[in-house]
């Protein structure tokens, strides 16, 4: 049960926020950049996002008690929001928008780009942010499985620094054709995952 949790999370985690299909993006924002220069653009983004995740675990419930929400509900509406984000990994929408949000943020100078719009809204984005939310619904509370949640957290957050900091190497490695298919990859998975809680939504509520 504690091994299943743990690697649910940590699946659903890397899949939604997807750091290495990230890298031609941080590329593109971090265009012109001294290497130390992007070092600290690519640590203070991936903390940045992790602390978002972690505080969405942490109080993402007490939010959803707070305006009388059920996680049933939230399960369904999340699941939803996921399917959403996994159609725009399978169908290519994602990697066209994030390059948008990445020329839009260059062309207006956007102060900290390590705030935005790496760590939001490509980091701990809409999607991110409700996994973040079931799986410490999943915890119900239980101090072992919301610190194996932070940690795996803390964990995606790593890869991410990572990915950016070899950024360079991987976009050459994996080419565009092979960003599109680890895209459409991860987007098929995940769009699986999404089901999966609108299913345990819907049989918590009518079953």
């Amino acid at each position: 049960m504690l091994l299943d949790y743990a690697i649910s999370a940590a699946l659903t985690l890397f899949v939604v926020v997807d750091p290495i299909s990230l890298a031609p993006t941080f590329l593109a924002v971090t265009g012109g950049l001294p290497r130390a220069a992007r070092l600290n653009v690519a640590t203070r983004a991936s903390v940045i996002a992790g602390a978002i995740l972690v505080g969405a675990a942490l109080i993402g419930n007490w939010l959803l008690a707070t305006l009388a929400i059920s996680l049933s509900a939230f399960r369904i509406a999340g699941g939803l929001l996921l399917f959403a984000t996994a159609s725009e990994m399978v169908f290519g929408a994602r990697m066209r928008r994030e390059g948008e949000e990445a020329e839009e943020a260059v062309e207006e100078h956007v102060r900290d780009i390590a705030a935005f719009p790496l760590a939001i809204p490509l980091l701990a984005g809409p999607g991110a942010i409700t996994a973040a939310v079931l799986l410490a619904g999943r915890a119900e509370g239980r101090l072992l499985f919301v610190a194996i949640l932070i940690g795996m957290i803390v964990l995606v957050a790593a890869c991410c620094l990572v990915t950016f900091i070899l950024a360079e190497r991987i976009s050459a490695l994996l080419g565009r054709t092979g960003n599109i298919v680890l895209s459409r990859l991860l987007g098929v998975l995940l769009a699986a995952l999404a089901v999966q809680y609108v299913v345990d939504g819907i049989h918590a509520i009518f079953g």
